[in-house]
């Protein structure tokens, strides 16, 4: 066995935003960069331009991601989240803002016993996040 990666596949109304959202993950996480994004060409069997197969690290961490035009009858759900650990208050609220613009709170940034600043969110591109201060 090589690795376990999580595994993004932007379908429906994300469908053609692989590229976008993995641009703007590595953007806010240090130690982040795209490793390869392979695209669909011409007369192959996806819309020309979307993401055929791409891999990527967040801050250490190794993804891939893909567009898919085929409908499906599931997309991201929260039951799955990506959890980040967060050192200041600082990071939590830059963290949190960014993903969440265009997005939904499911859990604003807030005390809630267990934590004493936790945030859960669905960002623009429908990808779960749970946000807390370590």
């Amino acid at each position: 066995m090589n690795d376990i990666l999580t595994f993004l596949m932007f379908s429906g109304e994300q469908h053609g935003q692989a590229k976008a959202a993995i641009d703007f993950y590595v953007s806010l996480f240090p130690e982040s960069h795209v490793e390869r994004i392979d695209f669909y060409g011409p007369n192959e069997s996806q819309p020309e331009g979307t993401v055929k197969v791409a891999a990527f690290t967040l801050k250490g961490r190794r993804f891939m991601a893909i567009d898919s035009a085929f409908p499906h009858s599931f997309n991201f759900t929260p039951s799955i989240s990506l959890f980040v650990e967060c050192d200041t208050e600082e990071e939590i609220t830059l963290l949190y803002d960014a993903l969440l613009e265009g997005g939904s709170a499911l859990m604003p940034l807030g005390d809630y016993g267990f934590s004493r600043r936790f945030g859960w969110l669905n960002d623009r591109f429908g990808v779960s996040w749970q946000i807390n201060l370590a």
